[in-house]
């Protein structure tokens, strides 16, 4: 199963940009890209780091494409 996400939404709806948000998790853009187009899956610390940032659970950011 593919797992989907809604960071590029979330991202947008807390006014960051790519670069900021790659940044603050100390990732490069290329990375914020890849996960946002679903073509990365990040390892748990980064989805956890991503969800910290964005004030949100894990499983809000991450879901499984049935």
């Amino acid at each position: 199963m593919p797992m989907r996400n809604i960071i590029k939404r979330l991202r947008k709806d807390a006014g960051l940009r790519q670069e900021d948000m790659a940044k603050e998790l100390g990732v490069s853009r290329q990375t914020i890209i890849a996960i946002e187009n679903d073509k990365y899956n990040p390892s748990l610390e980064l989805a956890m780091k991503i969800a910290k940032l964005l004030n949100l659970h894990v499983d809000e950011i991450f879901f499984l494409d049935e």
